[in-house]
């Protein structure tokens, strides 16, 4: 670490200020302390890179109170907040505005050591970004197509913010719960943490809970020493220890049985276990990110998974919505599946009929992403020529009802879809509407009914 960094410190508590001053001191690093958030505000701004240790309950002006005022000026200072209450919406309101981390009191020392390096890692990251020449785009103001979210494909509002709140919390190491139905995408969200965080170059190993039996388990998480029970023939490294540095991805995790429960909460909180078979502690470093399709809520409530646990997983939930809230980005999965299969199949396909795509979302995928992907890779074995030929009787089957009272928004969204694909598909032929390789001629129209669906739709060719 750099002596180049300033670490300022804001707590009311003399004694705490002190410990504070001596422990990121002790780390080769330079402190300056303040006991007010006022004290903070009217002292003279450092001129190098800093980062900021901030209580949270402050006499007058409040650390969230302080990290909104610094947020107002532009003042790109990571902050680390320190609490003696521990509480799960203030940790959520923090986090979600750009906190490193957030420590409850007693925090271990290696806690906020950690939290500090983390902190100096995001300095770097601002002062890389603040070098590059500009490119037109503000950094505040990010263009989520152009930032590497793996296979997460859509730019409806709804993913929009989604992904918004991953690039909040990918930068910490605190642990995420995503939620959502079966067939939403909750292990690609959970990539793309990954794949924006710290441990990017580190292993991300995940674990469907759902799909080991209840007795395998635990040697699943922990590994397991030779001889510790029946057909444990050799050693075996577990998920936690493969995961250290890294991430640890655990799907399904409302269905880890009650009795393993305990041992995992002890993991999140102490970062240690034993294998099976073994009395010899282990350490590890793994983040952790959870997803589930279940209610945790309702489970604790019916004794089926403990409290303490919940809370500990719920320190940064994401909701990921189901396809039927974000139609509109049902026309960009299905090109990016049809070419997907088109590649792996040695077809070449670029057409999707106007009414097919009309069809597509309509329907109500109760399956979601997953369904619809399934649902293309038919279509693609089942398509001979450049157009795609899906098997229509399946789409008729379960129809998106329109709400009662607002009939006419349904059919308000289906012309947004309808007129977004045929924009793009003009894009996509620089907007030449005859010939064989046209707009009319790969949405399998003539050119007079195309021409009228465009007039219809209200769409301009850009001067």
């Amino acid at each position: 670490m750099r002596r180049t960094h300033l670490f300022l410190v804001v707590d009311d508590d003399a004694a705490i200020r002190d410990s504070l001053k001596d422990l990121i001191r002790s780390a080769g690093l330079d402190v300056q302390t303040f006991a007010t958030a006022q004290e903070f505000l009217t002292s003279e701004r450092p001129v190098g890179p800093c980062c900021l240790v901030l209580d949270v309950q402050l006499p007058g002006l409040s650390g969230l109170d302080l990290q909104q005022e610094l947020a107002k000026s532009n003042a790109d200072i990571p902050i680390v907040f320190i609490t003696g209450y521990g509480d799960i919406p203030m940790t959520v309101r923090a986090m979600k505005a750009g906190a490193i981390e957030f420590l409850t009191k007693p925090f271990r020392d290696e806690d906020l050591l950690n939290a500090v390096e983390q902190a100096i890692n995001r300095v770097r990251q601002i002062e890389e970004l603040k070098n590059k020449p500009a490119e037109g785009v503000p950094y505040k103001h990010k263009d989520h197509t152009k930032i590497n979210f793996s296979e997460v494909v859509g730019q409806s509002a709804a993913l929009r913010r989604v992904l918004e709140e991953v690039e909040t919390v990918a930068p910490t190491d605190s642990t995420v719960l995503i939620c959502g139905e079966t067939g939403t995408g909750k292990e690609l969200i959970a990539r793309a943490i990954h794949n924006l965080s710290l441990r990017r170059s580190n292993p991300f190993v995940k674990l469907n809970c759902a799909a080991i039996p209840t007795g395998l388990l635990e040697s699943e998480f922990f590994g397991h020493e030779k001889g510790a029970f029946t057909g444990a023939i050799a050693q075996r490294i577990g998920r936690f220890e493969l995961a250290n540095h890294g991430t640890i991805f655990l799907d399904e995790i409302g269905d880890i049985p009650l009795e393993l429960q305990p041992k995992l909460l002890r993991v999140l909180q102490e970062r240690e276990f034993e294998r099976l078979g073994s009395t010899r502690t282990m350490r590890t470093d793994a983040r952790l990110i959870a997803a589930t399709n279940a209610n945790l809520a309702e489970r604790v409530a019916g004794n089926r998974f403990r409290s303490d646990l919940y809370y500990r997983l719920h320190v940064f939930p994401i909701l990921v919505p189901p396809l039927r809230e974000r139609r509109e980005d049902i026309p960009h999965l299905a090109h990016h599946f049809v070419q997907k299969y088109a590649r792996r199949m040695n077809k070449r396909i670029d057409t999707i009929p106007v009414t097919v795509m009309t069809a597509l979302s309509d329907y109500a995928w109760p399956g979601n992403v997953r369904e619809l992907e399934h649902f293309i890779e038919r279509s693609v074995i089942l398509s001979h020529d450049s157009t795609l030929q899906p098997p229509r009787d399946e789409l008729g089957q379960q129809k998106i009802a329109p709400p009662p009272t607002v009939p006419g928004s349904i059919r308000a969204k289906l012309k947004e879809v309808e007129r977004e694909h045929v924009l793009q598909m003009l894009k996509d032929t620089k907007w030449i509407i005859g010939g064989n390789t046209g707009a009319a001629a790969r949405l399998g129209m003539k050119r007079t009914t195309f021409h009228s669906l465009v007039k219809r739709l209200g769409i301009e060719r850009p001067t």
